[in-house]
C-alpha cells in the first residue's frame, strides 16, 4: 500500500529522505538526552516531540527552562522560532491534503518535508515526497528523543560523547552558507552581538528574543 502510494517519487529521492530522516532520529538522540540532564521527566520531552514535532523550538523551551527562564519566554521564543511555518503553509497548501487529513498534513509539516515536496517535478511527486519525509519525520524523531532519554540516564554527562554539540552544530552547518550574501551576515551577527550585549542585563529566554531586532540592520 505505502509502496503503491509513494511509487511517484524516485529511488535517489527515497534514500535522501530515509537518509535525512535517520538524522533527524540522531539529533533528537541528542534532545532526549539533553532534557534529562537537565532535569525535565522522561514523558516531557517524548509527548513533546509527538505533540510539538518540531525540533528546533523544543531545544530552545528546554534550554531557557533549565537556564532559570520562564515558561513564558520559553514559549514566546518557541513560537517565535515556529514562524516560519505560516510561509510554509502557503507554498504546501496544496501537498497537505483536504478535510481531515489537512490537520496530519499540517502536522507533519516541517522544514525537511516543505524542502522534499517543494523540489520534485510533478504534482504526484511533491505530494508523495511531502508525505514521505513528514510520516518519517514524525517517527524518527520521538524514537530518538526515547533512545536519548534513556541513554541520558545512563550518562554522568550528555557531554560525555558529545550529544550536547549534535544539535548546534547541524543548525550551524545549515546557515553558514546563508552568509554569502552580506545584508544575511550583517543582520545575523547584528542579532548575535544584540543578544550578547542583553545577557548581563535581561531574564533567561529574554536575549534571545531580542536577537531578532538585527532583522532591521541593514548596508547604508
Amino acid at each position: 500500500m505505502f509502496s503503491t502510494h509513494f511509487a511517484a517519487v524516485s529511488r535517489e529521492s527515497k534514500k535522501a529522505i530515509f537518509l535525512v530522516c535517520l538524522a533527524v532520529g540522531v539529533v533528537g538522540v541528542s534532545y532526549g538526552s539533553l532534557s534529562i540532564a537537565y532535569g525535565f521527566p522522561l514523558w516531557l520531552p517524548v509527548l513533546s516531540s509527538i505533540v510539538v514535532l518540531a525540533g528546533a523550538s523544543e531545544f530552545m523551551f528546554i534550554a531557557i527552562i533549565a537556564s532559570g527562564g520562564s515558561p513564558i519566554a520559553a514559549a514566546i521564543a518557541g513560537l517565535l522560532v515556529n514562524a516560519r511555518h505560516f510561509p510554509f503553509g502557503i507554498a504546501v497548501r496544496d501537498l497537505v491534503g483536504t478535510r481531515l487529513s489537512s490537520f496530519i498534513g499540517c502536522h507533519i509539516m516541517n522544514d525537511e518535508s516543505v524542502v522534499f515536496g517543494l523540489s520534485q517535478k510533478t504534482p504526484e511527486a511533491r505530494k508523495a515526497a511531502y508525505w514521505l519525509c513528514g510520516i518519517g519525520v514524525a517517527l524518527f524523531w520521538p524514537l530518538g528523543t526515547l533512545l536519548g532519554s534513556a541513554v541520558g540516564k545512563l550518562l554522568p554527562a550528555p557531554e560525555t560523547i558529545g550529544l550536547d554539540a549534535v544539535f548546534p552544530t547541524i543548525l550551524l552547518a545549515l546557515v553558514i552558507p546563508a552568509f554569502k550574501n552580506r545584508t544575511t551576515a550583517l543582520r545575523s551577527l547584528t542579532g548575535a552581538a544584540i543578544s550578547l550585549l542583553a545577557v548581563p542585563f535581561t531574564p533567561v529566554g529574554m536575549p534571545v528574543l531580542l536577537s531578532l531586532l538585527g532583522v532591521f540592520a541593514r548596508k547604508k
